[in-house]
Formats: structure tokens, C-alpha cells, sequence
């Protein structure tokens, strides 16, 4: 039977709180990976804990989004990390996707769709037209021309996205119940396996509190 597989967000410039974090949620049911964001990846600490730190699958997610010289440069001044996944928005365009994607080696390369923090009145205030759903498919036909490895969506748009992208779907937005934080289109682990991911991003509810509990909770859960 194929593992269950979570990206834990460490989301902290604390390098004690990380090691914390990767030693309480090593199990044996469930594939765990740790994904840093600019949070850490921009902190004093953080570069030099992650070139040091092996046998792990490590997401940075850098949200890359500029000209394509400067994405794709940006993927080189990283290498040295030895990362296995990056974020780029498919928002940057064609050309900066392929660029970043020539030059990536190793690294897979995530597009990012629409952030599980907006919804269709945050895409009218920003200045987009058309329905999220719509935007999401059109952006997902977009990373598959590009060649990308990886997508991350909602998990509410995975059937969307299944359609015309058939490799890895990473879903953030993922809660036990309906505390939201600062998401708006949220699901539940099992709601998010059963829809189609293949891995889940989460940081809040397993990291606040008891870590070793919060994942056996999200065990217990999926077994339901």
C-alpha cells in the first residue's frame, strides 16, 4: 500500500524549533517531508542549517517570480542547497517557467497556481476577470507545456488540475478542522488523499502544541 506523503512547514527562523520539528514527526505510517519558505530561507541561520542537512526531502518554497534571467539565476545560486522541490508562480509566464525549468537539474520544478489564501472576491480586488477555477485550469494547461514536475493547488481544484496535468499535485490549505488561519479554501487530510494529492503541505497543526501527537492525530485520522 503507497504511503501518505506531507511536506511539514517549518515555518520558523528558530533552528532549535526546526531540529524539534523533524525529530518529533519521524514515524513509520506516514512519508514526511519539510518545506522552508522565505522565512527561514532568508533568515541569518537558515541557508547554512539546510546545506548541512541530508537524507531529507526538502521543498524550498521560494515563490519565484520575476524575468526569466533572474528566475532561472536563482535556481543556480541555490543548487549548492540540494533541494528536491521549488516553487516558481506560473503567474512569472511561459518563457520564465522554461528557462527555470532548462536550468533546474535535479531539482523538481512546482508551479503555483492560485494561493490557498484567495478566493474570487481577493481576484476581482487584485484585478482578474475570470473565475478561480477557470484561472486555475488555464494555469495548470500552462505548467504542463512547460514541462514543470509539480503542482500546487488547492485541494479543491485537484480533479481540475488532473485534467490536463498528470504528474505530482501538492496541496496546502489543509486543516483538521474548519480553523482556517489565514486560508480560504481549506479540506481535511483524508478529503484532500481522497480528491487526489499526492502530497499535502502542512505547518500549524501539526507544529503548534504537541508535534508527536498532532501527528499521530493526523495518523489516526487517514485510517478512519
Amino acid at each position: 500500500m503507497r504511503k501518505n506523503k506531507i511536506f511539514v512547514a517549518c515555518d520558523s527562523i528558530n533552528v532549535s524549533k526546526v531540529k524539534k520539528i523533524i525529530e518529533k514527526t519521524q514515524n513509520s505510517k506516514i512519508k514526511v517531508g519539510y518545506k522552508f519558505g522565505l522565512e527561514f530561507l532568508n533568515s541569518k541561520r537558515g541557508r547554512t542549517f539546510l546545506s548541512r542537512l541530508k537524507t531529507k526531502t526538502i521543498f524550498a518554497d521560494l515563490k519565484l517570480h520575476d524575468i526569466p534571467n533572474t528566475c532561472a539565476s536563482a535556481v543556480k545560486a541555490i543548487k549548492d542547497l540540494k533541494i528536491n522541490y521549488l516553487t516558481i508562480h506560473i503567474s512569472s509566464g511561459l518563457e520564465a517557467l522554461k528557462a527555470t525549468k532548462k536550468v533546474s537539474g535535479n531539482i523538481k520544478l512546482i508551479g503555483v497556481t492560485i494561493l490557498t489564501s484567495l478566493d474570487n472576491k481577493s481576484l476581482k480586488q487584485i484585478g482578474f476577470d475570470k473565475d478561480l477555477k477557470k484561472l486555475v485550469y488555464h494555469q495548470a494547461r500552462l505548467a504542463n507545456k512547460a514541462g514543470l514536475d509539480a503542482i500546487v493547488c488547492s485541494a479543491h481544484e485537484v480533479n481540475i488540475v488532473k485534467k490536463v496535468f498528470k504528474k505530482e499535485i501538492i496541496t496546502p490549505g489543509i486543516r483538521f478542522n474548519s480553523k482556517s488561519y489565514d486560508q480560504k479554501r481549506i479540506l481535511t487530510p483524508k478529503q484532500a488523499y481522497e480528491n487526489g494529492s499526492d502530497w499535502l503541505v502542512m505547518g500549524r497543526p501539526i507544529t503548534k502544541g504537541n508535534i508527536k501527537r498532532n501527528i499521530q492525530n493526523l495518523i489516526n485520522h487517514l485510517s478512519q
